[in-house]
């Protein structure tokens, strides 16, 4: 069988129009800026092996570097979306690859960032809330402080506290919890955010599947716990002695923070947590509860106007 490159070579010069066109594309492609700039980089290169790969010289010409005529990772031009061509030189080869863009790495980026925050039953305001949208109204003065503290301290590692934010309803306390998840994530710090009612009913209801330990597991482990409106919830022995009680001695052994909010201050809500559902007062096992979230909670007061109702 004789080369395919003679034959080619053969027909190439039996057609004059495609000899034509042939010549005119490659003295544009050899003639491209960016190709002669990289055939400069390797003068070593023989011109068969330049000849042979006009295609791939040709390709990377047409194609956008690192985005530079792409508006948008969906406005993408390139023949990979998300990927710009790379030219590059092994053993006198001339190789055409594609590595991801700028717009597909940041694209990529933001998708797992979003992953970061998990909720139950959370509202998108909360889940889009930011600390820039923060009223900085003198009576949450204490709260904002301490949040900032906190991460401030994110950067050289995870604090072993988070706070315990109680106040009378609407002051904006869950929109706290949103805007320290949303900021958590700019560190790639995952937050799992619970509403403390509904996470009660998906533990009940998990029963019948028999996935209740790998919920309980999960809620354990997350980077950072926040349980919204605790004490809110249907009480039970069972619950707060078996589930809340196992997750919070977890963290708190492992040294991992939980935020949480709630109406009542923590001593008003220890009594709360004493008496169960069946009308017994079960203090000491209450008391151990509490004194599981002291250690991975700092109590935080915000007593300021209800802004559910402005």
């Amino acid at each position: 069988m004789k080369p395919v490159q003679s034959e080619l070579k053969k027909w190439m010069e039996r057609n004059e129009n495609f000899q034509e066109n042939y010549n005119r594309i490659k003295n544009e492609v050899l003639n491209n800026p960016e190709i002669k700039e990289f055939l400069s980089l390797h003068p070593e290169l023989p011109e068969r092996e330049i000849e042979k790969n006009l295609i791939k010289l040709y390709e990377y010409t047409t194609q956008s570097k690192q985005c530079d005529q792409c508006s948008s990772l969906g406005g993408c031009k390139n023949m990979i979306q998300g990927y710009s061509p790379i030219l590059s030189v092994e053993n006198n080869e001339i190789h055409l690859s594609y590595e991801k863009c700028h717009n597909r790495i940041v694209f990529e980026k933001e998708q797992n960032q979003k992953k970061l925050i998990q909720s139950l039953y959370m509202p998108k305001e909360i889940l889009e809330a930011t600390i820039d949208g923060i009223d900085h109204d003198p009576n949450r003065r204490q709260a904002i402080r301490e949040i900032i503290a906190f991460l401030g301290e994110v950067k050289d590692g995870l604090p072993k506290k988070g706070l315990y934010l109680y106040g009378p309803f609407g002051v904006g306390k869950t929109y706290f919890l949103g805007a320290i998840a949303n900021e958590l994530k700019k560190h790639n710090i995952s937050s799992m955010l619970i509403y403390m009612p509904e996470f009660v009913r998906e533990i009940k209801s998990s029963i019948k599947d028999d996935s209740i330990n790998e919920k309980i597991d999960y809620f354990k482990k997350a980077d950072v716990l926040m349980l919204d409106d605790i004490g809110a919830e249907t009480q039970s022995a069972w619950f707060r002695d078996e589930v809340l009680g196992t997750i919070l001695q977890y963290r708190m052994m492992e040294r991992l923070p939980v935020f949480f909010t709630s109406n009542y201050s923590m001593d008003q809500l220890e009594d709360h947590l004493a008496k169960s559902n069946r009308g017994d007062i079960e203090a000491v096992k209450a008391g151990r509860i509490m004194e599981r979230m002291k250690q991975i909670s700092k109590e935080v007061p915000i007593f300021s106007n209800n802004r559910r109702e402005q």
